[in-house]
């Protein structure tokens, strides 16, 4: 596997990378729905990758596996979406893509990587914990972290979280 940056010609495969992904969902009965929810557009990538905060993840045929795109919020990289698909689950390129996040983030000069995300899902914040990530409370999270838990509520997302981590 090789994480690279993601090229504009990428851009129309990350949709369908991002449902296969969602697929997960159909194991957990109240979010099941996500599995047919609506992902990023090619022109939301097409933004991330224009700023350089999108990168993907290959075979050794250039085959696309998984993603992680990110926007920049004052000194902190927010992760925006990573998704794998389904077929790639469970070999650690979320965790490869996160940690080569990170490491750009370190690079650009970042202090820390912020998300949101489901508090009791495994691939989710429990997940993010074992990186190092650490749920962060309404005077942790900052107005921006807030503002997209009250977004993402708004829109029918339970238990969602913010978590972050310092570089």
């Amino acid at each position: 596997m090789i994480i690279r940056p993601t090229r504009p010609s990428d851009a129309t495969l990350l949709p369908a990378i991002e449902r296969s992904a969602a697929q997960s969902f159909t194991a957990t009965e109240n979010l099941a729905w996500l599995a047919g929810h609506d992902v990023l557009s090619v022109e939301q990538h097409l933004g991330f990758i224009a700023q350089g905060l999108h990168w993907l993840a290959v075979d050794e045929h250039d085959q696309a596996l998984g993603f992680v795109c990110a926007s920049a919020v004052d000194d902190t990289l927010h992760i925006e979406e990573l998704s794998v698909a389904r077929s790639s689950q469970g070999q650690g390129l979320g965790r490869a893509l996160v940690g080569h996040l990170e490491c750009r983030a370190r690079d650009a000069g970042f202090k820390a990587l912020s998300l949101t995300t489901f508090a009791t899902v495994p691939w989710n914040a429990p997940f993010y914990a074992r990186l190092g990530f650490q749920r962060l409370d309404d005077a942790q999270a900052g107005e921006f972290l807030r503002q997209q838990l009250r977004h993402e509520q708004a829109i029918g997302l339970p238990d969602r979280c913010a978590m972050g981590k310092t570089l």
